[in-house]
């Protein structure tokens, strides 16, 4: 019986310090991690949306609480002066949840581009969401009424990927939605 706790008082400390060790390496990296995600994840979505800008959106990041959590916007600017934000929403795709960086110029009436941020797709159909056929399509489209070609809109589906296009065409209005409750915030944070 005395070797059994033993054995349950070793085990229950060996799992507790192995517990605490994760949880330390997990916090000291954390921010670590958070900026490679924002170089190499964001930045290149935000290089597919803006193009001129002389800052860096990465770092000049703002994140502003909504009632359904955080949001972090990117600004994109021209010698000191606003020439539109991005910021990532999610659609359902076929894979998984399909990240979308949308850029909007300054008022809110254009968008300035999409780029795409996580994507699990299937190749050759999907994945074609990157490609700029589809998404120059959203480059100056105007906010009031984006929809795909088939629900009366004029954003042409990937063909085969009607999943993938519905998807990042519903993150793309889910983003119109958030830049309507932040934009007043936007402009008293970067125009002066």
């Amino acid at each position: 019986m005395k070797g059994m706790i033993k054995m349950v008082v070793v085990l229950s400390l060996f799992c507790g310090l192995s517990g605490l060790t994760l949880a330390t390496v997990r916090q000291a990296t954390s921010k670590r991690i958070e900026d490679q995600v924002m170089t190499y994840v964001q930045g290149p979505a935000l290089a597919q949306i803006f193009t001129g800008y002389d800052n860096n959106p990465v770092k000049d990041r703002k994140t502003f609480d909504l009632p359904d959590g955080p949001v972090t916007v990117f600004p994109a600017m021209k010698d000191g002066k606003l020439i539109g934000v991005a910021f990532e929403t999610f659609g359902k795709g076929f894979g998984g949840p399909v990240g979308i960086m949308v850029g909007f110029n300054t008022d809110g009436t254009k968008l300035a581009g999409i780029g795409t941020t996580t994507l699990k797709e299937t190749p050759g159909l999907g994945m074609r969401l990157v490609e700029p056929e589809y998404r120059d399509q959203f480059r100056g489209h105007t906010t009031k009424s984006v929809a795909l070609t088939k629900n009366g809109g004029d954003i042409a589906a990937i063909a085969g990927a009607t999943i993938s296009s519905t998807g990042s065409v519903a993150a793309v209005n889910q983003a119109i939605k958030i830049f309507q409750q932040i934009k007043d915030k936007i402009h008293a944070t970067w125009t002066s």
